[in-house]
């Protein structure tokens, strides 16, 4: 694990001294142009005695080289002046043009814009995910997060599996996400949560401590690849732990037994072509107005048509199938099921979320 931390450090650095450095050749090259056209409008003031206007014309029209005529005659000492402002003039444009053009050709220009940008579009992020890890598991959550229009940002210390995030359209930063500066890097004092899809689990243990230890109040999901990490990850204080053998074993086991319980659970909890979702509510005294009545005064389910499955308590209790005598209280967070439409009208009598529907 440490071992790929320079190659994925050095990268960014060297696109950021390179960008620097082309300026600095380019600045440097504008300085030198300007000193020489200064120089030629100061002979031509002083020494020739000519208006500054004449002066500032002749030293344009000598460096452009495009072939005018002198102004006012010249002498020899002049003409011999005139040849070396067109010497340095050529020396100094012909630096420009090569610098710029060489920083275009290999890229340094571009490259430089894309990390200033990007680093642009990380510190304006908040409430969004930080995904470490851009493998299987990784690419699938940010797929999910960009169909729910959830804001996240991809990190990943490997350049090719950064070049593919970012191929797909999504924020991405390169680096070892079990470090503290590259967690800072990403805003994990403003984010709202983190994924841990690292490909090892004292990775995604990592990152998880680096996190919580950062940011005590941020939700962590975490990776696991065997029942004794799942242990660990959760006392290292993950939220929630998934180990991809053990669900999908799960899985395969429940679709064999239970089919269409299934495939109705995949098609309202995953995928592009959903008609139904399950939402979560969290009850705010801020804004939610039907805290203190129950369900049945509420009229949740005749307004809106959503249909509430459960509530879990502020206390983690959880009453499933809430009748009509269950009372909404603060803190309460309440799971529905119903078309986007049906969540969007619910949305506005419980009070605002913000998620989009489709």
């Amino acid at each position: 694990m440490p071992a790929r931390l320079p190659r994925s450090s050095l990268s960014d650095a060297f696109i950021e001294e390179t960008y620097q450095r082309t300026r600095r050749h380019l600045l440097g090259g504008a300085i030198a142009l300007g000193c020489v056209v200064l120089s030629g409008v100061l002979w031509y003031r002083v020494i020739e005695g000519w208006t500054w206007l004449d002066a500032t014309y002749m030293s344009v029209i000598t460096l452009a080289t495009v072939g005018f005529a002198e102004i006012q005659p010249l002498g020899a000492r002049g003409r011999l002046f005139t040849i070396i402002l067109i010497l340095m003039g050529v020396v100094v444009i012909a630096y420009i043009l090569n610098c710029f053009t060489e920083a275009l050709i290999q890229g340094h220009l571009q490259a430089g814009i894309r990390l200033r940008q990007r680093r642009k579009l990380m510190k304006s992020l908040a409430g969004h995910y930080i995904i470490c890890g851009f493998g299987r598991t990784g690419r699938q959550v940010a797929t999910e997060f960009a169909f729910e229009a959830i804001p996240f940002i991809v990190v990943d210390s490997h350049e090719a599996s950064v070049q593919a995030a970012q191929q797909m359209g999504f924020i991405t930063f390169q680096g070892d996400a079990t470090l503290d500066q590259v967690l800072f890097h990403v805003g994990i004092d403003r984010a709202h949560g983190l994924v841990a899809a690292l490909p090892s689990d004292a990775e995604n243990l990592y990152a998880v401590l680096s996190a919580k230890t950062l940011a005590p109040g941020i939700r962590t999901i975490a990776r696991a690849s065997t029942e004794e990490a799942v242990q660990k990850l959760q006392r290292g204080g993950a939220d929630v732990v998934v180990s991809p053998y053990i669900t999908g074993g799960k899985r395969m086991a429940a679709a064999a037994i239970r089919p269409q319980v299934v495939d109705f659970l995949d098609g309202i909890l995953t995928g592009a072509d959903r008609t139904v979702y399950i939402e979560e509510f969290l009850i705010s005294p801020k804004h939610c107005p039907q805290i203190g009545r129950t369900l049945e005064e509420a009229q949740l389910r005749v307004k809106s048509g959503a249909l509430i499955l459960a509530i879990r308590r502020a206390d983690s209790s959880l009453i499933v199938g809430p009748n009509g005598d269950t009372l909404l209280c603060s803190g309460d967070l309440v799971i529905v099921m119903g078309s986007s439409d049906e969540l969007r009208r619910l949305n506005q009598i419980l009070g605002p979320i913000h998620r989009k529907y489709r």
